[in-house]
């Protein structure tokens, strides 16, 4: 039915239950394990497969897309499709069988339904309650992929275990990359050695230098909590724009990132914003003063947007007043809680410590954070730091 690579080939003969894809950027493990699903659907009658995400728009971003590239490359596929339900996102086949997409918020949720095959997409993204609940109604394959920048619960609770494989790869198992796309990846270690193990081969990262470690993943914003501002990253061909909300209670910050994408005109950011957001010309926007084009258009369209306020010390400045709170982030955030991850120290080549520089990567969402939180928050309250690689005290 389709083009299949090592990866698909290493899932589908695998004998065990639980199949875990630990994988690097662009090795091609979400795409080769709907692969997979699409081929237990079309050769097992009547099985239920449900794809889990931890939100919609990240499912629609990834393994939903993928579906639907599959499905459009395939004719020898379309013929055993009986219906493809583009609003309940459901796959159905002339058999009985089907594919599901969904995501689910709590524990409670999780226990309603049972399947025969869970892939769960991302899976350093889904809290473990969740996971359980659903491992424990799933009959025949459950399936993960993630990205190893950190250790979570899969290495603790999941890896090692009887009836589980651990398939790790990277882009060298992509067979459908650019020699420029492989070059980039490769390229990675000239700038940092530890993010070169974990996004060209791989590999479990414990990435040192970080730069923020006081954020903690959360299901939603407070009803309560009082808005600040909301921050925008322009981007386009190669770099995302990203746009954040921050919200304050109680002395914590609340982050929500509403966009997180590639190749967006100013009229979609706009109208993204609109959809996502009716009440987004009534809210204080700061976004990257180095695109005044981008912000005068979005300011013609009716934002209520202001340039980002930029210096000599400006990133050092942002990341001190941020490193003064407890940040809590939204599940659903998929590319900040990622960047948080990875946004880091650059390292001195002589003597392996952190600077006092951090890398111009991963920096999308942590930006347009900056840009929000330096517009709003009490820039007095910042104390001098002599080492600025550790974290500041965090208001409770």
């Amino acid at each position: 039915m389709f083009d299949a690579g090592p990866l698909y080939l290493a899932n589908v003969n695998a004998p065990e239950k639980i199949l875990v894809n630990q994988g690097g950027t662009w090795s091609g493990k979400t795409y080769s394990i709907m692969q997979l699903l699409f081929w237990y659907a079309v050769t097992r009658e009547g099985f239920v497969i449900t794809v889990v995400g931890e939100s919609i728009p990240n499912l629609k971003k990834g393994a939903y897309r993928d579906a639907e590239k599959i499905y459009g490359k395939s004719p020898e596929l379309k013929q055993y499709i009986s219906n493809w339900h583009q609003t309940e996102r459901i796959i159905k086949f002339h058999n009985g069988s089907l594919i599901e997409f969904t995501s689910y918020e709590t524990e409670q949720s999780a226990k309603n339904g049972k399947r025969d095959i869970l892939f769960v997409n991302e899976a350093n993204g889904i809290p473990y309650s969740i996971y359980w609940q659903l491992a424990r109604r799933t009959r025949f394959k459950i399936i993960l992929d993630y990205n190893p920048s950190a250790e979570f619960w899969a290495h603790e609770k999941v890896i090692g275990k009887d009836n589980v494989k651990l398939i790790i790869s990277d882009h060298r198992h992509n067979l459908w990359l650019s020699e420029e796309d492989h070059k980039a990846i490769e390229d990675i270690k000239n700038e940092d050695e530890e993010l070169w193990r974990v996004y060209a081969r791989g590999l479990t990262g414990k990435i040192s230098g970080l730069i923020y470690r006081n954020w903690f993943v959360v299901p939603e914003i407070p009803e309560d909590a009082k808005f600040l501002a909301r921050g925008i990253d322009f981007g386009f061909t190669n770099d995302l724009t990203d746009v954040v909300d921050l919200y304050i209670q109680n002395g914590e910050l609340w982050v929500d990132e509403l966009i997180s994408e590639k190749g967006l005109e100013n009229e979609d950011i706009y109208k993204d914003l609109i959809e996502l957001d009716p009440l987004s010309k009534r809210k204080r926007t700061v976004a990257d003063s180095s695109e005044p084009k981008s912000i005068k258009q979005l300011e013609r369209f009716g934002l209520p947007i202001e340039g980002a306020e930029k210096g000599p010390d400006s990133i050092d400045v942002g990341i001190s007043l941020l490193k003064r709170y407890k940040i809590n982030v939204t599940q659903r955030s998929t590319n900040l809680k990622k960047e948080l991850g990875s946004y880091k120290w650059k390292v001195d080549r002589l003597t392996g410590l952190p600077t006092n520089t951090p890398i111009d990567k991963y920096n999308h969402g942590c930006d347009a954070l900056r840009y929000a939180a330096m517009a709003t928050l009490p820039a007095l309250a910042i104390p001098k730091r002599k080492h600025r690689g550790r974290s500041s005290t965090i208001v409770q």
